[in-house]
């Protein structure tokens, strides 16, 4: 009996340790902005943009919305609703550039491409400025995603509703600002969660 009663314990505490999914909704989230914004910025051509369909929907989707839903169990909100709302906003991205959809499509037929993907990502921009608020007793890293992300949603969603190719180029390089700080945020917390030989700053606020 006290041998199962200490089986039990052990099975209940080591139920309880949950790792950290932040490293890995953040990695999710820069890979797939990373790939995306290169094309935007005009690196890569732009028949490139269907490649991202695929980290769209398992990296940049899938994986960061589990990171969301594991932040939940950490009990962390701001986390949570992080990562899980831009899992599933890769997510949604990735349903309009499928062809069995209909979206794209349809939007074409329409002659809305333009001012619908602009509007749908002046939405984003809101929304992402609003999680900026929340990062401001956070951490310069985070503040640095957040805030450069929010400039990269304006800087698209103005060019697109404006018809202005340079603002889309400049999303795209804001966008890999974005990713490049997401990415070095989640080495912070890769490092800060292992034995590891050094530690990364992140600028604690408060």
């Amino acid at each position: 009996m006290a041998q199962y009663a200490a089986e039990t314990e052990h099975s209940a505490v080591a139920a309880s340790a949950v790792a950290n999914p932040s490293p890995l909704g953040l990695c999710g989230f820069a890979l797939t902005t990373f790939v995306l914004s290169s094309i935007n910025a005009g690196w890569f051509s732009a028949g490139a943009t269907t490649v991202i369909v695929g980290l769209a929907l398992f990296y940049g989707g899938a994986a960061q919305f589990c990171a969301g839903m594991w932040e939940f169990k950490t009990g962390n909100t701001f986390g949570a609703t992080a990562f899980t709302s831009y899992g599933a906003f890769w997510l949604s991205f990735a349903a309009i550039l499928i062809p069995g959809t209909g979206i794209l499509d349809g939007l074409v037929k329409a002659n809305a491409v333009e001012p619908a993907l602009g509007l749908y990502l002046l939405a984003w921009g809101i929304f992402t400025a609003i999680m900026f608020l929340g990062t401001l007793r956070s951490n310069f890293a985070l503040m640095g995603v957040f805030g450069f992300l929010t400039l990269t949603f304006l800087s698209l969603a103005i060019g697109h509703l404006a018809g202005a190719s340079a603002l889309l180029t400049l999303g795209g390089y804001l966008g890999v600002v974005t990713a490049i700080i997401a990415w070095y945020t989640a080495l912070a917390g890769l490092l800060n969660s292992g034995k590891s030989a050094f530690t990364l700053p992140v600028g604690p606020i408060s």
